[in-house]
Formats: structure tokens, C-alpha cells, sequence
């Protein structure tokens, strides 16, 4: 066990490494640069996980291991539940019900077709398929992470699945606010949106919440109650990602 007596300063060692790697990641993050991209300290912390996994891994001490696997297992776990309860239930009834049915739908049809796509027309295996349109579907490298031991994934798949998704979302973030200002706001039939319709479209599409946050801040919104749509949106999604790994 990871706190018998043998192992339980170790496994501190460990929690403590992973804790100031965490903390490096959200510094990095709210840094200028890193935070006009939409970058969040999760996705930094992989990023940091990944260039530490391929130079100075092996320089760790083995003791740490055990701290390290409790910190990506059991901590992981609890933070992404935790994740999940920053909106409530007031909130999500103040975007109304279209809101939650764009959550609902995109998050269900992404996972369901996602796989699908991923297997059967671009020739993914079935792990890394799922894990992407996990990530896709519900909040992008924490959805990803939360799916991983699940399927009990290599971790390759896994970095592949974080890429694309904060690749794809990255991409979206610059690409919506030009979309909205040039063909959808002035649009007619089914392409127009309000100012409040795209930013549930926002909530409901985008993977990660910072690039969400960040997307809106580009379209202007009125009334003031609904600046905050777009998250809200985003955070329903969130909620699901327990029911979506139990199915």
C-alpha cells in the first residue's frame, strides 16, 4: 500500500513533487504570454509532464513512484469531481434549458460519433479514439486524464489524445471570435446567431474551460446576465464527465 510504514515517506516525497509541479504549471500559466493563448495550468502541467517524462525522469528517486502513481490515480480523481461542483444548479437554470440541451446533445453525439470516426475511418485504435472524443466531448485533457484508467490506456495514447484535443481547441479559440464578426452575426437563416446563442454554441463545443473563457471575451453581449453563458455551458458539460465514465 502506498502509506504502509515502508512506503509512507516516500509517497509524501512523491505528493510533495507532483504538488510543486502543479504549482510551477499554474504559475506558468497565468503568465502573459501563456494566458492569452487560453493555455490552463492543466494543460501546461502536461506539457511540463511530458518534457520531464523524456529527460529527467529517471534521475527520481524509485521511492517517489508510489507518491506519484497516488497523485495521477486517487488525487486526480477527487480534484475532477471537485472540478465539477464550481457551477450550480441556479446557474445552469439561468442559461435555461436550451443551454443544458446543448450540453446534453454535443456531449453524447461528440463521444458516440468521436469513437466511431476514430476507429472505423481513420484506422485509431479503439483506446486512443476514446480517449479523444472524451477529451471533445467534455472538458478536454482533464476528461482525457479522467478516462485514461478507466480504460486502463497506455500512456502514449493518452498524449497523443491531449495533444489533438488541445490542438483542436486552440484552434477554435482564435478561429470562432473571426467566424462570429464576419459571416455569423451579419448571417440570415440558420447560420445567424445572437450574441448569446454563440456563446452557448462557445460553452458547448470548445474542450478546454480557459479557451472557453477566453473565446467570449471577443463577442459582445447584452444583457450582462449572460456574459457568463458560455462557461456556464461549459461547466455543464463538466458535470457529466461522472455519468459519461460510468457508461
Amino acid at each position: 500500500m502506498a502509506f504502509s510504514p515502508e512506503k509512507r515517506k516516500g509517497t509524501i516525497s512523491g505528493i510533495i513533487f507532483v504538488a510543486i509541479f502543479a504549482a510551477a504549471a499554474t504559475y506558468i500559466a497565468g503568465l502573459g504570454p501563456v494566458k492569452a493563448l487560453g493555455l490552463s495550468p492543466l494543460v501546461i502541467g502536461i506539457v511540463m509532464g511530458i518534457f520531464y517524462a523524456n529527460t529527467l525522469h529517471n534521475q527520481t528517486p524509485v521511492e517517489w513512484q508510489s507518491g506519484i502513481t497516488f497523485s495521477g490515480k486517487k488525487i486526480l480523481r477527487f480534484a475532477i469531481v471537485i472540478y465539477g461542483f464550481r457551477i450550480t444548479f441556479q446557474e445552469i437554470m439561468a442559461v435555461g434549458m436550451d443551454g443544458f440541451l446543448v450540453s446534453l446533445i454535443m456531449l453524447s453525439t461528440t463521444l458516440i460519433f468521436g469513437s466511431w470516426l476514430g476507429t472505423k475511418i481513420f484506422k485509431m485504435d479503439r483506446d486512443t479514439s476514446i480517449l479523444t472524443a472524451s477529451g471533445a466531448s467534455v472538458c478536454g485533457a482533464a476528461a482525457v486524464l479522467a478516462t485514461e484508467p478507466v480504460l486502463e490506456a497506455e500512456e502514449y495514447k493518452t498524449a497523443v489524445a491531449v495533444s489533438m484535443v488541445v490542438l483542436f481547441g486552440t484552434i477554435s479559440m482564435f478561429l470562432y471570435p473571426v467566424l462570429y464578426t464576419t459571416i455569423i452575426e451579419n448571417a440570415s437563416g440558420f447560420l445567424h446567431m445572437t450574441a448569446r446563442e454563440f456563446r452557448i454554441y462557445v460553452g458547448g463545443t470548445i474542450h478546454e474551460v480557459a479557451q472557453v473563457v477566453a473565446v467570449p471575451a471577443s463577442v459582445p453581449v447584452s444583457p450582462k446576465e449572460m456574459a457568463d453563458a458560455a462557461v456556464i455551458v461549459k461547466m455543464t458539460r463538466v458535470i457529466m464527465i461522472a455519468p459519461m465514465l460510468i457508461v
